[in-house]
């Protein structure tokens, strides 16, 4: 299945004539078109299918989606990508991570 998935620019340029984009995804990035949208900013939040940005979305609803995406274990399969394990923090407010045991 393939899923139009919301992503922040953070990169704008031009190749030969078309505009290109770096997009974070919550931690992963990818090369995406603006053909579609070739007014985003950077900042902007888009929806990514097929890898063209094909509409503009707000902050709040393109940060739910992409938690929501991560809860089901659907981003990185739609990315095709390992995004890193999100830090938590342990009851003295210092960063935990997935330690492995010795």
């Amino acid at each position: 299945m393939c899923l139009g998935i919301p992503g922040k620019v953070v990169r704008i340029w031009d190749d030969r004539g078309t505009p290109m984009a770096d997009v974070d995804f919550g931690g992963a990035s990818k090369d995406v078109c603006l053909a579609y949208l070739p007014d985003l900013v950077i900042g902007d939040y888009t929806i990514v299918h097929a890898g063209f940005a094909l509409t503009r979305l707000d902050e709040e609803s393109a940060l739910t989606s992409l938690d929501m995406f991560r809860e089901l274990g659907m981003l990185e399969a739609e990315l095709g990508i390992v995004l890193p394990a999100p830090a938590t923090t342990g009851p003295t407010g210092e960063e935990v991570g997935d330690e492995v045991p010795r």
